[in-house]
């Protein structure tokens, strides 16, 4: 049988057709289906077997997937899905990114896409006006944090290296001294991961914590980048840490930074948005003070995976880290930006469609009235916990991130990791809400995020109920 793809394309209307009715199905179930379902780590196994000789076509294969998706997928674009700091996809957000996959540019050369190379700088210059950061600084769009941070560190040690005479991008590693990197304990494990693909190192980083939550100690900071006599460094402040959302001060970061010759990367991966609302404002005042900020489209743009953004202050760091030459390579500059030369990848999805859609459909008001609305769910869920008298609140909701224990009256301290250690996997094996355990000042604790456009008090009110009612089971159980 000749399989080919091109004696498909007959059945390619009536696929997107089965696509798009099964799409809507799925979706129109999210605000009533569990997170999680009982074939969540089997339903993939019915697509398994030997590579088919010859195909069955693509409405057979899709209706297959399909079926198989909708069995075993987690719903983490839900209003329940309160795991990683993960947001949906707006309706807007949806939309462009159904046709990112129908355009299929390749956003790496002017050449291969005008169209989204443009668009990708429009979209750039709307989240720097989003972010309230200066117009003129670089930026690039990026598969999502870890890559965001990726970047701007990248920028951070080619600066680094010029201060010391060396092209880094150039020579090589080898050619590098060690590199001074400060934080507090806050720092992300994707900015670890950063440094340690960048040959910095991932245990490198000093650590300048003043408590077991990790806190910056400030003096101790200034202390360590004056021992430096001068030479530079670089220092990552978190702009939204992931146990309790909380920040390093920013600003007296960005200050010390200016004394002492060091280079300020913001992580702002879900917390950049603080900036949306006034209440919140206030955890990044001076962030445009900064050397380089990233942030997380996935997160609270609620935009599909995958996507990020990262900004730096001195846009020409961008193509000495990432720029290179091949024969057939033409166009480029800042008329004709050629994104291939800007970020880690050469052939790049164009994320900008959906980016730039669910910004045009909602606006800064949209967001705003978006990110408040979180903050007033997280301020519900909080009071919830304070209330109740078998939940224990960990710490002050300072964003969206609640962070808290079951502890009910009675139970030895002793015994409260094991028990929330239990009750944190019921609650991912139950599914109607969905979060896992984290470890805050030594303790087994739960950190949701609220995020998802679709979040309503309803889906607070029955976390708090699941929460207790599968504890009640944990310690009747033990």
């Amino acid at each position: 049988m000749d399989s080919h793809p091109r004696k498909d394309l007959p059945a390619l209307e009536e696929t997107l057709d089965f696509v798009r009715l099964a799409a809507g199905d799925y979706l129109e179930g999210l605000s009533e289906s569990p997170v999680r379902t009982p074939e969540a780590e089997t339903a993939a196994k019915s697509l398994g077997g030997p590579l088919p000789e010859d195909g069955d076509g693509a409405l057979v294969a899709v209706t297959e997937l399909a079926g198989a998706g909708r069995a075993g997928a987690i719903r983490s674009a839900g209003p329940r899905f309160f795991h990683f700091v993960v947001g949906g996809a707006t309706p807007a957000g949806l939309g462009g990114d159904w046709l990112t996959s129908v355009l299929d540019q390749n956003v790496g050369l002017w050449a291969g896409s005008p169209f989204g190379a443009e668009l990708e700088t429009i979209a750039l210059d709307w989240l720097k006006d989003l972010f309230e950061l200066p117009s003129e600084w670089g930026g690039v769009l990026v598969t999502g944090a870890t890559m965001a941070n990726f970047v701007g560190l990248a920028c951070a040690r080619r600066w680094w290296a010029l201060e010391h005479g060396v092209d880094v991008d150039d020579e090589g590693a080898h050619a590098l001294r060690p590199v001074p990197v400060f934080s507090s304990g806050y720092i992300h494990a994707s900015a670890t991961k950063s440094l340690g693909m960048l040959g910095i190192g991932r245990k490198k980083t000093r650590i300048v914590s003043r408590d077991a939550r990790g806190r910056l100690d400030l003096a101790a900071l200034e202390s360590g980048l004056a021992s430096l006599g001068g030479a530079p460094a670089i220092l990552i402040a978190n702009a939204g840490e992931v146990n309790a959302g909380d920040f390093d001060p920013v600003p007296q970061m960005i200050d010390l930074a200016s004394k002492h010759n060091a280079w300020v990367h913001v992580d702002g991966a879900f917390g950049l948005f603080s900036r949306l609302a006034p209440e919140a404002r206030r955890l990044t005042d001076g962030i445009e003070g900064a050397h380089s900020v990233i942030s997380d489209g996935h997160k609270w743009l609620n935009v599909p995976h995958d996507c990020g953004f990262a900004f730096v202050r001195d846009a020409s760091l961008l193509p000495g880290v990432f720029g290179t030459s091949a024969a057939y390579y033409v166009g480029g500059g800042e008329a004709q930006p050629n994104f291939a030369l800007l970020g880690p990848e050469s052939s790049r999805r164009a994320r900008a469609l959906a980016v730039w859609s669910t910004l045009r459909a909602y606006g800064r008001n949209g967001y705003r009235a978006m990110v408040e609305g979180h903050l007033a769910l997280a301020r519900r869920l909080a009071a919830q916990v304070a209330e109740a008298n078998d939940l224990e609140l960990l710490a002050d909701v300072t964003l969206n991130i609640v962070c808290f224990r079951y502890r009910p009256p009675g139970t030895a301290e002793a015994e409260l990791d094991d028990l929330n250690r239990r009750l944190g996997q019921a609650v991912l094996e139950d599914g109607r809400i969905y979060f896992g355990t984290t470890s805050f000042e030594g303790k087994v604790a739960f950190r949701p995020a609220i995020v998802n456009f679709r979040t309503t008090e309803a889906d607070i009110d029955l976390l708090i109920n699941v929460v207790r009612e599968l504890g009640a089971e944990a310690v009747a159980t033990a």
